[in-house]
């Protein structure tokens, strides 16, 4: 990996020692494809559990003062994978990583941002806590479900997006006649960008949620999606409740063709049989999470965001700006 003209150094060397990018059990895929992008090994190390459900962790070499990239999405098994994320944070941090960037490309609890009712936690915010408690100086995720989680860390990241991945993407398929709907109020900012990036209108489907029922039911369309082709945005794709409602919602509006784009493919049941069933053209996901064989299916596309993390992990390492990597 070359050094970059204008990288942030130290009497010729870069303020943290080598690279390194370690990964957890969660999607070391992606670790893979990083380590491709930057053209380095995947650092090893022994991670796994002990009968007891005990984690465990060993580093194949030693760490000190390098600069330590962790890439571990809070995917399923979720609180497991949040475990071996701190301890491997710890980890490294007892054995004197120079600096330490916790990668966390799906980040859990996320919707759990607010007290919106009486009794309940902050558990994003108690999340961040315990990443910076483990060890971490650094983090970094992508499309964050609410923007005000990044308020929830004392150390600095950056929140990615693959905004601009999603977008490339669509424009290269050449529609025409194109409509982006918001499948609920709350994903209206997000869809009214991707708009505006296509030229093409936008639409709400106005849905109600009664209560902690996952289930809602759609009740109104702002906006006309007859005759056109309508393009779904949303962050993350869980049970594909809210998805599904919104796809049987514009074909009875008349829309022609619907694709639907998400960053994050939970696929919780029972999505696959949401999804299969529903009359959608393309389903278009990013491997921030793993998708296995299993739950993928025939009209699913899947963009690798590994070249984002790869290249923002170069930026990181080298002092160079992130902002100015969306701005080109």
């Amino acid at each position: 990996m070359q050094e970059p003209t204008g990288a942030t150094t130290r009497g010729g060397r870069t303020l943290y020692g080598e690279i390194k990018i370690y990964t957890g059990t969660a999607h070391p895929e992606l670790a893979h494809e990083i380590c491709d992008y930057l053209k380095i090994p995947l650092s090893g190390a022994d991670v796994f559990q002990f009968p007891n459900e005990n984690i465990f962790v060993k580093l194949h070499q030693s760490v000190r003062g390098q600069d330590v990239f962790l890439i571990q999405p809070m995917t399923r098994p979720v609180n497991k994978n949040i475990m071996e994320l701190l301890i491997m944070i710890d980890t490294l941090k007892r054995d004197s990583a120079g600096r330490i960037t916790a990668v966390i490309p799906y980040f859990a609890y996320a919707r759990s941002d607010k007290k919106d009712q009486p009794r309940v936690p902050i558990t994003a915010r108690l999340l961040a806590d315990l990443i910076e408690t483990a060890g971490a100086d650094r983090y970094l995720t992508i499309d964050l479900h609410a923007g005000q989680i990044q308020g929830f860390f004392k150390i600095p990241g950056d929140e990615l997006t693959a905004f601009h991945l999603q977008r490339d993407y669509l424009l290269r398929k050449g529609l025409d006649n194109m409509v982006v709907v918001a499948p609920d109020v709350g994903a209206t900012k997000k869809a009214r960008n991707l708009a505006e990036a296509l030229n093409a209108p936008l639409a709400i489907v106005e849905k109600r949620r009664v209560g902690n029922d996952p289930t809602a039911r759609a009740l109104s369309l702002i906006g006309d999606v007859e005759g056109k082709n309508a393009i779904i945005f949303d962050d993350e794709i869980d049970t594909a409740g809210t998805m599904t409602n919104a796809i049987h919602f514009l074909k009875q509006a008349g829309a022609k063709e619907v694709y639907a784009v998400a960053t994050h493919g939970i696929l919780s049941p029972p999505a696959l049989e949401r999804l299969r069933e529903a009359p959608l053209t393309e389903l278009i996901l990013t491997n921030t999470v793993p998708i296995p064989p299993e739950k993928r299916l025939p009209n699913m596309t899947i963009l690798s965001v590994a070249p984002l993390l790869g290249e923002v992990i170069r930026r990181i390492h080298f002092g160079i700006s992130v902002g100015a990597l969306f701005n080109e």
